[in-house]
């Protein structure tokens, strides 16, 4: 076979994939606009999106202990009140409690860097996940003609930051829904494998082959994309990132989320300019056996999840005063569990956010009550806060977006709904 490179590309859904003969293939996803200038340093801000897809049970998450309806609903799969048994939730404010595998998030909604929103979610009353996912990531509950993501309309509202391809990072082998759009983003399955894995010095050739081959491409589009793949391959591997090693002390789990934080610590700290980062985290649907405070499914999930947003906060130390992890599911659980000792598709549910900037140590929103005639269509917890208030508050305060309009057509986002989680 002959070594020289052969045009074999394709170009789909916005994501590019060169394929190189005899080497293992390498996938970017959409690929970033670079200018060839320093990327931001140390002051700029950074969001961190955590989607808990498969919709996680928030009132297991962050259990309404001072609500009755809770424990008439849930025998099976209640989480005691604080103080009443080894695995009971852990007290927050006297009328929601932690539930006791998320122990490790307690010292930061202690120290004032952990807020929680309640009863948020979306208005569209679907409890289909992929229409429920796909409205939350476009920002536009109900419509499913929008294109583009509600995070790449956040990355397009700044012209003057597109000076690095790593401005819109999905930790991931694609681009998820919320950073789709004209606004570049990259996706990363692995820091340690993007680029082009091949011997040195074969390596080094391939890439002189391929981007040759792709400057002399027809259209400018392509060519210029090809191009801005490599400036991230070569920036990526100046930033070394097999030689990272977490602050002292900080041990991530070794689960998928673990894994996906720790790089997302790797890019900040490397200063290439990262704005967003997107990070997915499956398994939430627990509609069998969801298990109680100390067993089952859902305490496993929130154990590992406690666990990784924990080490992420102290390996960053000092660099969280300018960065912000917001979590997100699409809808939460039924109040009432089923006959298979779970919960099925609910409406509202509780999400997190956490950073140096966030005005913590509270449980924000609106409470809608669990008793029968305060439910959404008398079975679950009802929305009081719009999640495009939540997201908008953490677009304009900590990123700076002024248009908020753009982010959320048909919406009218108003300061004045804000939960407050920002200063």
């Amino acid at each position: 076979m002959s070594h020289d490179v052969s045009r074999r590309v394709f170009v789909k859904a916005g994501a590019l994939s060169l394929v190189s003969l005899g080497f293992d293939p390498l996938f970017l996803g959409r690929t970033a606009y670079a200018q060839r200038v320093p990327a931001r340093g140390p002051g700029s801000k950074t969001l961190v999106c955590i989607f808990q897809r498969g919709a996680v049970d928030g009132l297991s998450m962050i259990v309404p202990y001072a609500d009755e309806w809770y424990y008439r609903e849930r025998r099976r799969i209640v989480v005691p009140r604080p103080g009443s048994a080894p695995d009971a939730a852990l007290d927050l404010d006297r009328r929601f409690g932690l539930h006791p595998r998320l122990g490790a998030l307690k010292p930061l909604f202690d120290a004032g860097q952990l807020a929680i929103v309640e009863a948020v979610g979306s208005p569209d009353p679907s409890r289909s996940h992929f229409d429920a996912q796909d409205f939350m990531e476009t920002g536009t509950p109900g419509d499913r003609a929008t294109r583009d993501g509600w995070l790449n309309r956040c990355l397009a509202h700044d012209r003057e930051h597109r000076d690095t391809p790593f401005r819109g990072v999905a930790m991931g082998p694609q681009l998820p829904r919320a950073l789709q759009g004209s606004a570049p983003a990259l996706a990363i399955g692995d820091l340690q494998a993007f680029g082009i894995r091949a011997p040195e010095p074969a390596r080094d050739r391939l890439t002189a082959a391929f981007e040759a081959l792709w400057s002399g491409a027809e259209t400018g589009i392509v060519a210029s994309t090809a191009a801005e793949s490599f400036e991230a391959i070569r920036q990526l591997r100046a930033a070394n990132p097999a030689q990272y090693r977490p602050a002292d002390g900080v041990a991530y789990p070794a689960g998928p989320l673990g894994h996906a934080l720790l790089q997302v610590a790797q890019l900040v700290k490397a200063d290439l300019g990262a704005e967003i980062l997107f990070v997915d985290v499956g398994g939430w649907d627990t509609h069998v056996n969801q298990g109680n405070g100390a067993n089952g499914e859902l305490a496993t999930r929130l154990d590992d999840f406690g666990q990784a947003l924990a080490a992420f906060a102290r390996d960053l130390g000092e660099r969280m005063a300018d960065v912000v992890v917001l979590t997100m599911s699409e809808f939460g659980r039924t109040i009432r569990e089923n006959g298979d000792a779970g919960t099925d598709h609910g409406h509202a549910t509780a999400m997190f956010v956490l950073g140096g900037p966030v005005r913590g140590g509270r449980v924000l929103g609106r409470w809608p009550g669990l008793a029968p005639e305060q439910r959404f269509e008398g079975r679950d917890l009802a929305v009081t806060t719009d999640f495009r208030d939540l997201f908008g508050e953490v677009a304009a305060r900590h990123l700076g977006v002024a248009q908020l309009e753009v982010l959320f057509p048909g919406y009218d986002l108003s300061a004045d709904r804000f939960p407050g989680v920002l200063a």
